[in-house]
This record gives structure tokens, sequence and C-alpha cells, in this order.
């Protein structure tokens, strides 16, 4: 099996196949022990998100107060380091997924303020693009209407793949000045990019859900809902991000 989400991806149960690890406390993963969790980290990632939000402050020029920074690069920063701790560790994901959670919320928030400030409404429309998303798909694997075929893993990796190289040579070249053209801006080209990731953030759900399910059918460890929970965050964090760009796209254009 095989998951686009770097931190679901199919060596993860290799070692959980046999079901020792579970015969030690009994205890095994659960399909609504994973929604429940879900539900759980959601919630510490909106009171944190609300709370950067409120302390986010933009002067009449438009450009942020103190204290944005400080929500904004040490939420991505922390987030990223407690991801990375929880790839690695995933024993740990009890502590390490609501961490994170919180942490990612007040880099949520203060995009989120930011992006609200240059275009009014579009945080609500990209939070219910994105949970809208979310659950369709969600329909659509649990009756059938797409299946996480080998084919369609390997597309969605690949693509994946190239959208994260995409990405890290943006950041490289930034520090030299250097601007990729088109793919960043408001024109067809930059719009149809913007299509593009969305469409590939939303099918790395379905990866997502064929991880959770194979964990349960395998009958892997009870700190795996929180593993689980922690890797569909990760790709629903990426989807909001990406609904907020393509909208910021769209409607500078009006």
């Amino acid at each position: 099996m095989r998951s686009g989400n770097p931190t679901l991806k199919e060596s993860t149960f290799l070692d959980l196949a046999s079901g020792s690890v579970v015969s030690r406390d009994g205890e095994a993963m659960t399909l609504n022990g994973t929604v429940s969790k879900t539900g759980f980290l959601l919630l510490l990632t909106v009171l944190t998100a609300a709370f950067a939000w409120s302390q986010v402050d933009f002067g009449v020029d438009g450009r942020p107060q103190a204290g944005f920074g400080i929500y904004l690069w040490g939420g991505a920063i922390g987030g990223f380091i407690i991801a990375m701790v929880t790839v690695f560790k995933k024993t740990w994901a009890p502590v390490t997924a609501p961490l994170y959670a919180l942490v990612e919320g007040f880099f949520l928030g203060a995009i989120s303020a930011m992006y609200n400030f240059m275009y009014e409404g579009i945080v609500l429309q990209a939070v219910m693009l994105t949970f809208g998303t979310l659950f369709a798909l969600l329909f659509a694997y649990r009756s059938g209407l797409i299946k996480a075929t080998e084919n369609f893993k390997l597309g969605v990796v690949a693509a994946t793949g190239g959208i994260a190289l995409v990405y890290l040579a943006t950041i490289v070249l930034g520090f030299f000045g250097v601007r990729i053209p088109l793919i960043h801006e408001s024109g067809l080209v930059g719009i149809g990019f913007s299509l593009f990731v969305v469409v590939i953030a939303a099918l790395n759900l379905v990866l997502d859900f064929d991880f959770i399910e194979t964990g349960v059918e395998q009958g892997a460890p009870k700190y795996m809902e929180w593993y689980g929970a922690f890797g569909l965050m990760v790709t629903l964090v990426w989807l909001y991000i990406e609904f907020l760009r393509l909208l910021s796209k769209l409607q500078s254009r009006n």
C-alpha cells in the first residue's frame, strides 16, 4: 500500500502485519477511534487558530503588526518539527499529534487572517470547500466510486512528488531573488496550476482513507489511531492552504 502523504506510507504497517504488537495490550486500531481522534485534533487546531487570528493585526498600510511573524513562522516551523518527530516516532503519536494540531493552529490562524484581510470572506469559502471535499471523497471512497488501485496510488504519489519539487525549487530560488514565472501568478497558467494542486491534494485524502482502513484490517496497535488522524490532518492542512491560494488568485482577477 502506498500513500502520497509522507506521514502515511507503505512501510508503516509492515512491522505490524503479524499483530504481535497488538497482542501486548490487547487493544487494536478501530475506525471509530480514528474518526474521534481526528475530530479532537480538528478542535484543537480551531481553538489555537482562533486565538492567533484574534491576536493578529494589520496597519493602515496593510502590513502585519508585531507578533504576526511569531504565529506564522513559529507555527509553521514548530509544526514541521513535531510532524517529523511523529513520523519517526509513531509510538509518540498520542502526545505529538495533539501538539502538532495546537502548533499548526497558530500558523493557520495567522495565514488565514492575512488572506482574509486581503480578500474578505475567503477563509470561510476555503473552509467550506475543504470540508466539502473531505466528505465528498469519503462518500465516494466508501461507496466504491473511487478505488485506491495500485495505478491510482502511483499516479497520485508521482504527482505529489512533482508538486513538492516545484515548491522546493520555489523556496530555494527565492533566496536568490529568482521567481518561477506564471504558476504563482493570477493568470490562466497560475490558476490552472493551483487547480491541479488542489485536485492532487484532494486525491491524497483517498490514499489516507485507504491507509487507515488497512491499519484497521491488519489490527494495528491502538496508538495508530492517533497516527492515522495526524496523517489525515496533514493532508487537510495542505488542501486548505491550496484552496486559499486558488481563491486568492481568482479574486485578484476581479
